[in-house]
């Protein structure tokens, strides 16, 4: 199957997705911050660019602005829940973005902007796909459900609220499909092909906060170990003390898949990669952030407060640490190591949401479906499972489904994946029209 020859069918999902791209629906923890007038505009633009899939299937509103459509199909024993988000994260306006962030400009045979890949991409994918196999008359051979969150880049509610209505409503999804690995190249040293990566589970997202107080004073009669002084060498304890490293059952997986791919010095390691999991441990624990994010647990200090002057001792001082807990870890567990690594009761930590890591999902016959729809899509590529380490709304539905994937059916290269919240994020036509062949083809081999 070829989406490359174009047509008005290919240049209408690609006007689509420039129209939703444009609308800013920008996610803030604070709801005073939120504009809804922009989240109000883009459910009135995807019924205008939708109109099938509005008429055709039914809908339920969850959340502010969360969509939940049922597609009836033929059967509804082994429902099908398709995922992404409408919603994006905030623009640094000082990062130096080729194109506006906003104006989902066409240029070099890629769309540009806040969201092509996170993750508008793939819900303009899933509809189009929808929408084009309504005009044919399709009728699906199990229900298929979309569920379109509003607040996912916040952990918001409307994921949860989707799947209370799921489960009031006696739904037993047979497998769930969000965001998460794509078609990646350049996904690891040694391997050319690109890697169609599956997540089967995610690491738990939790943060804290590390806080310090104090008399706080004029800065000219500094006291020793002040709130900020205390602060930073709780995090420098931190940063010293990394959580204890291992290779879990996905990533000896994705690594034995590898294999026929590698270099030939790579080749016999990743093929023995189960016999061999301490050695291939250090490894990629050595191999950078990156390949290291892949064995441990993560600490990633990413806001700091103190003093509100120059010439003034802070009283409190704070540290924000965002965790990712690794598969076989757990919140607790992660919690007493913070504790045991600062060794300062002076030092408090204040825990702001805690989320455990997902449980794995088994690569059975749901698995085997997305692998062969990869392969037939993307003949260069393999699949594979991985642990996906950030967050997203499906970590939610693992409480009425036990095969959970995340993976978003679109090539990027390094460059593209480094662009998700930082600055020239883009997807390329051709990517994206590939990817909304993907999804058509994998709603289409739905099995009865």
């Amino acid at each position: 199957m070829s989406t490359r020859e174009g047509g008005p069918e290919h240049a209408r999902a690609i006007t689509k997705l420039q129209a939703l791209v444009r609308i800013p629906t920008v996610s803030h923890r604070d709801p005073a911050a939120v504009d809804t007038a922009q989240f109000d505009e883009f459910l009135v633009e995807l019924r205008k660019q939708f109109p099938r899939l509005h008429a055709e299937t039914e809908l339920t509103r969850v959340g502010t602005h969360g969509l939940l459509f049922r597609w009836s199909g033929a059967d509804d024993s082994r429902p099908v829940v398709l995922m992404a988000h409408l919603d994006v994260v905030p623009v640094d306006e000082d990062a130096p973005w080729q194109h506006p962030p906003f104006d989902a400009t066409l240029v070099d045979g890629a769309i540009w902007g806040r969201g092509t890949l996170d993750d508008k991409g793939s819900l303009v994918g899933i509809a189009e796909a929808v929408e084009v196999l309504l005009e044919r008359g399709f009728t699906p051979a199990q229900d298929v459900w979309l569920s379109f969150g509003c607040d996912e880049e916040v952990s918001g509610t409307a994921a949860p609220e989707a799947v209370a209505h799921l489960r009031a409503a006696g739904v037993r999804p047979w497998f769930v499909l969000d965001e998460g690995g794509a078609v990646a190249h350049e996904a690891f040293p040694g391997v050319a092909a690109p890697i169609g990566v599956i997540g089967v589970t995610e690491k738990g997202t939790t943060s804290i906060e590390l806080r310090v107080e104090g008399r706080g004073g004029h800065a000219s009669t500094p006291a020793r170990m002040g709130p900020t002084a205390r602060l930073a060498r709780a995090i420098l304890r931190l940063e010293r003390a990394p959580m204890p490293a291992r290779t879990p059952d996905a990533t000896v997986e994705l690594l034995r898949r590898m294999a026929p791919h590698a270099s030939v010095a790579l080749r016999p390691l990743m093929a023995n990669a189960g016999r061999l999991r301490p050695v291939l441990t250090r490894a990629l624990v050595a191999a950078g952030p990156e390949s290291a994010a892949m064995t441990r647990t993560t600490f990633a200090i990413t806001t700091l407060s103190g003093s509100p002057a120059l010439n003034v001792i802070a009283s409190t001082a704070k540290a924000g640490v965002n965790i990712r807990v690794m598969v076989g870890d757990t919140v607790a567990g992660v919690l007493d190591h913070v504790r045991r690594a600062i060794s300062d009761d002076d030092v408090h930590i204040d825990v702001v949401e805690q989320n455990e890591p997902s449980p794995v999902s088994p690569m059975d016959d749901a698995f085997a479906l997305l692998e062969e729809t990869i392969g037939e899509l993307f003949p260069d590529a393999f699949a594979a499972p991985y642990v996906m380490m950030a967050a997203t709304d499906s970590r939610h539905f693992t409480e009425i489904c036990e095969r959970v994937y995340r993976f978003a059916p679109f090539r990027m290269t390094k460059a593209q994946r480094e662009s998700i919240h930082s600055y020239d994020e883009h997807l390329d036509v051709e990517a994206f029209l590939d990817g909304v062949a993907w999804y058509q083809l994998l709603i289409e081999r739905i099995p009865r």
